[in-house]
């Protein structure tokens, strides 16, 4: 197995929404917000290649929206999904699997493309994987969260013929070296990826569970989480976990930090090593 970070850009999102009852004067030093109170934000997704499956987790934006919407969350950097994959050697049409840790819009956005006027899938050669809990949630949103599920992200996946569900049960097997958790406090069902056995480490991509290093604190839980409650419980289980095992935090969101470890401090578990996945 081999693994590869994967940067499809940056995005601006409201820094009091992404650190929630924390006040600005605290999290304001972790990520400095611009004169809109906008912070920056990382969309990484992970390259697994593994025997003969090249799985890609989480797609980023994509580029497909207007500029109404794209005005709202100010896509910026080089860095683009294609881009990213080149540096690696690979193609779009390589990606035998995607596996969408859940579908709002800057995880799923990347999935779909246009082309000739019609949305497509953006990797014709993989098959889409999801959870049919977390589908149901996405495509019959609730009021608050609709506007981060969009139907032309979502819909031509289905319409597709590419959409394969996993069962939702704890630590099921994905591939040989690939299980799957879900959590529940971010949105319903959502899948973090879990590695195991790579060069005898254990990685999890923390997906919106822990966005950044920034929000390993316990009361650092997003205003966007449809159930702030039930993350507290699924951060403080899984933190403790993590530090228990010695397993390695791979973050889609922190603009500046890809992996770390933790450790125990006087304040409660914190990030110890921090590092790039190319260097494990």
């Amino acid at each position: 197995m081999k693994l590869y970070s994967v940067n499809t850009g940056y995005f601006k999102l409201d820094g009091g929404a992404m650190f929630g009852v924390v006040p600005k004067s605290i999290w304001n030093k972790l990520n400095p917000a611009d004169e809109n109170n906008l912070c920056s934000w990382a969309m990484r997704s992970l390259l697994i290649e593994e025997k003969d499956r090249l799985i890609l987790v989480d797609t980023g934006m994509g580029n497909k929206q207007d500029a109404k919407f794209m005005s709202h969350y100010y896509l910026h950097g080089d860095d683009t999904l294609d881009k990213s994959l080149a540096k690696h050697g690979f193609h779009r049409d390589d990606i035998t699997d995607v596996l969408l840790t859940h579908l709002h819009f800057d995880h799923v956005g990347g999935a779909i493309v246009i082309e000739n006027n019609k949305m497509v899938p953006a990797f014709k050669n993989a098959t889409y994987w999801s959870n049919e809990q977390h589908w149901q949630w996405a495509i019959k949103p609730n009021d608050r969260e609709k506007a981060s599920f969009l139907r032309e992200n979502i819909q031509p996946i289905q319409d597709s013929g590419k959409l394969k569900f996993i069962t939702v049960k704890e630590d099921i097997a994905f591939s040989e070296h690939v299980t799957i958790r879900f959590v529940n406090g971010h949105t319903q069902a959502m899948m973090l990826p879990q590695l195991n056995d790579y060069k005898g480490k254990t990685i999890v991509y923390a997906a919106d569970l822990l966005p950044s290093i920034g929000h390993i604190p316990l009361p650092y839980v997003m205003a966007y989480d449809m159930f702030p409650l039930t993350t507290l419980h699924e951060k403080k289980s899984f933190l403790q976990e993590v530090l228990q095992n010695n397993y390695i935090i791979f973050f889609e969101h922190d603009p500046q930090h890809e992996c770390c470890t933790l450790a125990m401090t006087e304040k409660g578990i914190r990030a110890k090593d921090v590092f790039k996945l190319e260097s494990i």
